[in-house]
């Protein structure tokens, strides 16, 4: 089975490349399913209920999300109710939202989704090996294919969880930094990594944000809007081929979709 892991989408830009791609990207690489980071969809930070349904509505199937997962409060109830949609889950155990989620790929295959912060330079949260630990333990063995979403700053800790998730589940795919890494492999445990899928967004900009408002902050250490940028927009993530039966990885691949590249793609 094939599935699709979207990195960081980022505001508008983001959605509609989302949009516009993935039915498209579904019928092309015989995907099963579609799986997003959308912790920045909303103006650059946060999800809103309506964009939950709009990503839904685009193909997207289950959305992982950041430590921004709690700048929109108005997310709280589709993270009380929707059964596609969960928080890290090594933060506190009273937050809002599932520490993993279940969901049916297209050919009928049970696939567990749960994500993680990292700890360096990020707010202070659980140590994520072992909330990995308790999250795997809750889910259903029968439940074999397994995916992680590692939403850290630290190449090094991206590594880490990978070495320590490898044979456990089939894939562990990083988030947060916005810039994608050339480091896809499949682990000596059968298990997909990359420490960075990169982000889906407007590449013409300093990860999303407007050039020109991030380096008068810089510059100055005056205060400005980190406004969404427009330019260069991609859809960037990488595809699993799993084994159903083992859930362990059989194949990796970067994927990169500029809007120009859209419309070389099977209609849907």
């Amino acid at each position: 089975m094939r599935i699709l892991f979207i990195g960081d989408i980022v505001g508008k830009p983001g959605r509609d490349i989302v949009a516009a791609a993935v039915p498209r990207l579904k019928v092309d690489k015989q995907l099963d399913l579609v799986v997003a980071n959308a912790e920045n969809a909303a103006g650059g930070s946060g999800l809103t209920p309506a964009i939950y349904r709009e990503l839904i509505r685009a193909g997207i199937d289950a959305i992982t999300l950041g430590d921004h997962v709690y700048r929109r409060k108005e997310i709280y109830s589709v993270l009380e109710t929707e059964a596609n949609i969960v928080k890290p889950a090594n933060l506190p155990p009273e937050s809002v939202g599932r520490n993993w989620a279940v969901v049916t790929a297209a050919n009928g295959v049970p696939v567990a989704i749960a994500c993680f912060l990292g700890q360096l330079f990020m707010r202070p949260v659980d140590v994520p090996w072992q909330s990995a630990d308790r999250v795997l333990a809750a889910i259903p063995s029968e439940v074999r294919v397994r995916l992680i979403d590692f939403h850290a700053e630290a190449t090094s800790e991206m590594q880490i969880m990978g070495r320590y998730l490898d044979g456990r589940v089939t894939a562990v795919l990083g988030t947060h930094t916005h810039v994608p890494t050339a480091d896809e492999c499949i682990l000596a445990g059968g298990t997909a990594f990359q420490c960075d899928v990169g982000m889906t967004g407007p590449y013409e900009s300093i990860i999303g944000r407007r050039i020109d408002r991030v380096m008068e902050t810089a510059l100055t250490g005056l205060p400005t809007e980190f406004d969404v940028a427009t330019a260069d927009v991609r859809l960037c993530g990488a595809i699993v081929t799993a084994d159903p039966e083992t859930g362990l990885a059989t194949g990796i691949e970067r994927l990169r979709v500029t809007a120009a590249d859209v419309q070389q793609f099977s209609p849907p």
